[in-house]
């Protein structure tokens, strides 16, 4: 029996010794994975399809800069209002102090706030753009979100072009209590002057738009589109139930329920959009002209 443990033995150390090859690293931002499908898509790829999962259709966060790449014709994007900055007028302090808060937000993201406006052309057309980021303490609307959107509404009005806000927040930003409170008003005034000027307004609902942007300028567009599957709304399922007693549907708050109870003009791909807006803007011009122009129609599953 020894002899032969002593074979296996000899054998082992005879055989030449085999290294462990190192696992290959995967660098960072090169694959993302959907998060509802779980499907791994080469970032690259991802990207070229704006951000929509080539598996399940699913539409995932897309920031300002990205939202701007994909909507305003290389080149054109000229950025407005880009001095204005929050301030801390309530000195308001929750577990961390809102200065601070801010500055964390500015370092992470690089923004001054929630939003970026400007104008610049789409599929060759000018419009004024307002972009919100969710990233930037969810998209909330505090008093330079406000002013910087009023601006750029009464900068398209001066200008005769149409206006485009992209709606990503979770609402009023409260740490700016009244003075936040007071932008709905404010915008949904520019507005109002915009389209007693007859021109365009387009207001995009994305994932989430809800609070004080749902019940202000997000709903005042002449045509109102919502992105696939966006959750819209004021309040919360619970806070509504609370408040109703009453239990309410499944979905009620997404842009597909909405759209069925005509709260949304249509729901559009993202894929989609840039040429949708296009389409749009000159029927728009075209009618103002009274310029008699063939419509194309196109449909979305």
């Amino acid at each position: 029996m020894s002899t032969l443990f002593d074979w296996f033995a000899n054998r082992q150390k005879s055989r030449p010794h085999i290294q462990k090859q190192p696992e290959r690293e995967i660098a960072d931002g090169l694959w993302t994975k959907c998060p509802v499908c779980g499907v791994l898509a080469y970032t690259k790829d991802l990207l070229s399809n704006q951000l929509v999962c080539l598996e399940c259709d699913h539409h995932m966060t897309v920031n300002s800069d990205e939202r701007i790449r994909q909507l305003i014709d290389k080149k054109t994007w000229q950025p407005k209002f880009e001095h204005l900055r929050p301030a801390d007028p309530l000195k308001f302090c929750d577990r961390k102090a809102y200065s601070d808060r801010l500055v964390d937000y500015q370092e992470k993201t690089g923004l001054a706030d929630a939003i970026q406006v400007g104008s610049g052309l789409l599929d060759g057309l000018p419009v004024a753009l307002g972009v919100m980021d969710f990233r930037f303490m969810g998209g909330s609307m505090g008093s330079v979100v406000g002013e910087k959107l009023c601006l750029l509404v009464e900068h398209a009005t001066q200008e005769g072009i149409p206006v485009i806000i992209v709606c990503a927040s979770g609402g009023a930003r409260m740490q700016e209590g009244m003075l936040s409170l007071m932008q709905m008003a404010k915008i949904s005034g520019a507005l109002h002057r915009h389209t007693d000027a007859k021109l365009l307004y387009i207001p995009i609902l994305t994932h989430p738009t809800t609070g004080g942007v749902t019940a202000s300028f997000a709903m005042l567009g002449d045509i109102i589109i919502a992105e696939p599957k966006a959750t819209i709304g004021f309040a919360g399922r619970r806070v509504i139930e609370q408040t109703l007693r009453e239990k309410l549907p499944e979905g009620f708050q997404t842009s597909e329920y909405l759209l069925e109870h005509g709260f949304v003009d249509a729901i559009v791909p993202r894929t989609q959009l840039k040429r949708t807006l296009a389409q749009l803007i000159s029927l728009h011009q075209c009618v103002s002209n009274r310029v008699s122009v063939p419509i194309t129609v196109t449909s979305y599953k």
